[in-house]
């Protein structure tokens, strides 16, 4: 019978934990990666038999990779702790595994803020992979590299995306910094086209080219923070460059 293994990076996620390994308990094998949490994520995946792996955060392909060298799984799944696993997805994740036609498979994830799932502000990401050299590159947005053939998944992830406005705005901020500092190293500049046509840009295409305006308000404020993200990261990356960060 073919095994799979799960990977949940976590850091402060015990509002989250608990539904998280829930989802996936039809796993072979659950590892919990912690940036060592100051809250009881650590206790909940312990209490519910996880192998817990700690390790101190410096980017998300280190923390990631640091947990695939303990996976025992023919078959990898990466989720985070703010996703589910739903019933559909569960069986067909089952079945693909089993037949596989492909070394990889990206799945679906309608995003989730004020209160409702945005279906056209889906992303489409690598996350079930079959456990033979894979590895992961990149500090933010990272990309997990696959030795074969990728394929998808017909059925959705949950995946609750923000907790609120100053959630979505810390987490485009935080992201903005990994992107800068990537940036620097690779001795980027920033120009005019930078900060404002690439952030108008953003807006456009999620509101405009994906149709977040059939989602009403949500999808003008996902497409407006958006766009702030990627002012937020050139800006921040200017900065970095004067010298004044």
């Amino acid at each position: 019978m073919t095994k799979l293994s799960v990977i949940i990076p976590t850091y402060n996620e015990d509002s989250y934990i608990e539904d998280a390994l829930k989802s996936v308990a039809f796993a072979d094998q659950i590892i919990v990666v912690d940036s060592f949490s100051t809250d009881t994520t650590k206790a909940k995946a312990l209490a519910a038999g996880c192998t817990v792996l700690e390790r101190k955060f410096d980017n998300f392909s280190s923390q990631k990779n640091y947990a695939i060298a303990a996976a025992t799984g023919d078959w990898v799944l990466f989720i985070d702790a703010d996703e589910r696993v739903t019933e559909k997805l569960k069986f067909e994740i089952q079945q693909t595994i089993n037949a596989p036609k492909h070394a990889g498979y990206k799945i679906k994830f309608p995003h989730f803020y004020m209160n409702r799932f945005l279906y056209h502000k889906v992303d489409k990401v690598v996350r079930l992979v079959k456990n033979d050299g894979i590895v992961f590159q990149g500090d933010v947005h990272e990309k997990l590299l696959v030795k074969g053939s990728i394929g998808q998944l017909q059925n959705f992830m949950i995946h609750y995306t923000y907790k609120g406005l100053f959630h979505f705005l810390q987490k485009k901020d935080s992201y903005a910094w990994f992107q800068a500092n990537t940036a620097f190293q690779k001795r980027k500049k920033v120009t005019f086209f930078h900060l404002a046509f690439k952030p108008f840009y953003r807006f456009f295409s999620s509101y405009i080219l994906k149709r977040g305006f059939l989602d009403g308000v949500p999808g003008l404020a996902v497409a407006a923070v958006n766009a702030y993200g990627v002012f937020s990261r050139y800006a921040k990356l200017l900065l970095l460059q004067k010298g004044l960060k």
